[in-house]
C-alpha cells in the first residue's frame, strides 16, 4: 500500500504525556499514512529538522499540559526559515490551561500559523479526515 503521506509527530515542550499522541499515530499509520513520531519533550527545532529530513506533508503537535500557547508561537516562522513555510502545522490536546471555550483558543493558534487546532477529546479519526481533506486540496492546487 502506498502512503497517503508523510507526518511528523510529536509532544512539544516540556510535556510527557504520550498516550494521545501514541493512540493518533497507531490510527494514522493504519490509514495509511508514514508516521515520524518524535516521542515526548520535542523542541521546534526538532520537528522542523525532522520534516525536512524526512520530507514530510505535515507537522502533528501534540500538548496536553496546557502550555501550548508558550511552546506553540514561533514554529510556523521556524518553518518559513528551514524553507518549508507552507508545511501542514496541526496542533491539538489540551494547549491551554484551564478550560476556555474553545473557539476563542483555536483562533489563538489559527494566529500562530496553525491550520487546525483540535480541543481536548478530538477523535483521531476527525484528524485523519482533515488531512486526508488538506493533503488532497494541496495536491489539486498544484495540479
Amino acid at each position: 500500500m502506498s502512503s497517503k503521506g508523510t507526518l511528523v509527530l510529536g509532544v512539544i515542550g516540556a510535556d510527557i504525556h504520550n498516550i494521545g499522541i501514541t493512540i493518533l499515530a497507531s490510527a494514522l499509520r493504519a490509514s495509511g499514512f508514514n508516521v515520524v513520531s518524535l516521542g515526548i519533550l520535542v523542541s521546534q527545532e526538532e520537528f522542523v529538522k525532522a520534516a525536512i529530513e524526512t520530507a514530510a506533508d505535515a507537522i502533528l503537535v501534540s500538548s496536553l499540559c496546557g502550555h501550548g500557547e508558550l511552546d506553540c508561537p514561533g514554529l510556523r516562522e521556524k518553518c518559513t526559515e528551514a524553507g518549508i513555510g507552507n508545511i501542514l502545522l496541526y496542533v491539538g490536546g489540551n494547549v491551554v490551561v484551564g478550560k476556555q471555550d474553545w473557539e476563542p483558543v483555536a483562533g489563538k493558534f489559527a494566529a500562530m500559523g496553525y491550520d487546525r487546532a483540535y480541543p481536548p477529546g478530538a477523535t483521531p479519526q476527525r484528524v485523519i479526515e482533515d488531512l486526508t481533506a488538506d493533503l488532497s486540496a494541496r495536491v489539486e492546487a498544484r495540479a
